[in-house]
């Protein structure tokens, strides 16, 4: 069959990270302005995806491959610096989730889910991932308890 007559397909919004093929978590000008160095951010457009794996150099990419690295954020960001705050609006660590999960109750993370719902949360802006933190916060205090209990 002739190339010519085959439909090439619909982009559907999904971007994969060129430098380690994990799908990326599309993000706005506003959030890429606040991470990204001065120096950096013509590298990318209005929009861009982030690399949510850890080890993966490349913190933001786009459409045509163009990354900024780690190395090029104003600050670390969790997930590429564990030691970060996993909530970039209040500063909540990893360290909280584990005092949570060694006293038995989320207190803490009850605490920061009130907080993130109320105006002083600006996730689009604050989060490298430009989305709210208690969806990773939920799932890492899960994984957590699941490995402590006997």
């Amino acid at each position: 069959m002739n190339k010519a007559f085959v439909r090439e397909p619909e982009f559907d919004g999904r971007a994969y990270c060129p430098r380690c093929g994990s799908l990326g978590m599309a993000v706005q000008q506003v959030t890429l302005d606040h991470h990204v160095q001065p120096d950096s951010r013509p590298q990318l457009g209005e929009t861009a995806w982030f690399c949510g794996f850890a080890t993966c150099e490349v913190a933001y990419f786009d459409l045509f491959e163009r990354c900024v690295s780690v190395n090029e954020l104003q600050s670390p960001v969790y997930p590429k610096d564990t030691a970060a705050p996993i909530c970039a609006c209040f500063g909540f660590t990893t360290d909280e989730i584990e005092s949570d999960v060694e006293e038995g109750t989320p207190t803490r993370i009850r605490k920061l889910l009130a907080k993130s719902e109320s105006p002083e949360a600006h996730c689009q802006t604050l989060a490298a991932d430009g989305h709210c933190c208690m969806r990773e916060v939920q799932r890492l205090y899960m994984r957590l308890i699941n490995s402590s209990s006997p």
